[in-house]
């Protein structure tokens, strides 16, 4: 799904198709809060829920990677859970690599399986109960913010600073899975993910409506020995803002022919590569993506296409200590 472009209009002037729009986001969020009204899964060992208001993406994953190696560095036996979108397995089951491929597990979890054990399970609470049986000490929930399976013991709301919370409305009208004031009241911690200007429109637009301790991060490109100085690409993302990594490519300098925003998630097929593959080669330029589409390469592709990795740089990870050290983590 592509996400329209109402849906970010400013707070405030949310434009005619929002308005038209509303009366289902009305129902939509009363079908999300009578959903988190049933009972759910308390689980043995704590588990952090890593999720957001909005549909699409905020940077959860990066999130989820920076957390499993600061948890892992402090000594926890942390595992993933997550429902796998885009995969057909129902789970419980554990990921492997080796063994398994996106369309089986969902491209996030087969990434997420190189920092930890990470459980894919459309039932949320087996899940997290395989993890249990496992060995788990930490369960971090990718995902799940809004599901009543599972009762975590501590919700961070990761947020795209740029974004923010959209126009305001609930899905159809907006991108909000539920009010944010709703949202919020039930989180612990809020992350917002972008640079400077970003953060700074995000204090403007949505600051007032955080009451609870508030981190900022960045992504950063990891170098990996490559410089993207002059490099001349063409880029192609499925994620959901293909945007801001065609912007990053070009900030690390890459000489970017052309980017081919995809549906997040979409899959890649062998049809689809090989326009792109014609085109990159009558451009003589070289074919990039994020990491996240990497893992949904089919095996023919894998070493033809250069990745750009990022990884979370977060200013003051103290709130997130704070709130560990109340759950004895």
């Amino acid at each position: 799904m592509r996400t329209p472009g109402f849906w970010f209009n400013p707070p405030g002037r949310p434009g005619l198709a929002a308005r038209l729009l509303a009366p289902f986001g009305w129902l939509y969020a009363a079908g999300t809060a009578r959903r988190l009204r049933q009972p759910g899964y308390v689980p043995r060992v704590p588990v952090i829920c890593v999720g957001n208001l909005t549909a699409g993406g905020a940077g959860k994953t990066p999130t989820v990677i920076a957390l499993v190696e600061r948890l892992t560095a402090r000594g926890h036996a942390v595992q993933v859970v997550s429902r796998g979108y885009g995969g057909r397995l129902e789970g419980p089951v554990q990921v492997d690599s080796k063994q398994h491929s996106a369309a089986e597990v969902g491209d996030e979890p087969l990434l997420l399986s190189a920092f930890g054990p990470v459980w894919v399970a459309k039932d949320r609470a087996a899940g997290v109960q395989a993890a249990e049986a496992a060995g788990a000490g930490v369960v971090l929930l990718d995902d799940g913010f809004q599901s009543p399976s599972v009762k975590p013991s501590l919700g961070l709301v990761v947020v795209d600073a740029a974004r923010g919370f959209g126009n305001g409305r609930s899905i159809p009208a907006g991108p909000l899975r539920e009010p944010v004031a709703v949202g919020l009241a039930r989180a612990d911690l809020v992350l917002t993910i972008g640079d400077e200007a970003a953060q700074a429109r995000f204090d403007a637009d949505w600051g007032g409506t955080v009451a609870v301790p508030r981190l900022r991060g960045t992504l950063h490109p990891l170098q990996m020995g490559m410089d993207w100085r002059g490099e001349r690409v063409l880029a192609f993302a499925g994620i959901a803002d293909p945007a801001r990594f065609f912007a990053t490519l070009k900030a690390e300098g890459a000489d970017l022919v052309r980017g081919e925003a995809l549906a997040d998630h979409e899959p890649l097929s062998d049809a689809l590569m090989r326009r792109l593959e014609a085109e990159a080669n009558a451009a003589g330029a070289q074919l990039v993506t994020t990491e996240k589409d990497a893992a949904r390469l089919p095996a023919a592709w894998r070493a033809k296409i250069l990745t750009l990795v990022v990884r979370l740089k977060v200013q003051d990870w103290s709130p997130v200590d704070a709130a560990l050290a109340r759950l004895q983590i």
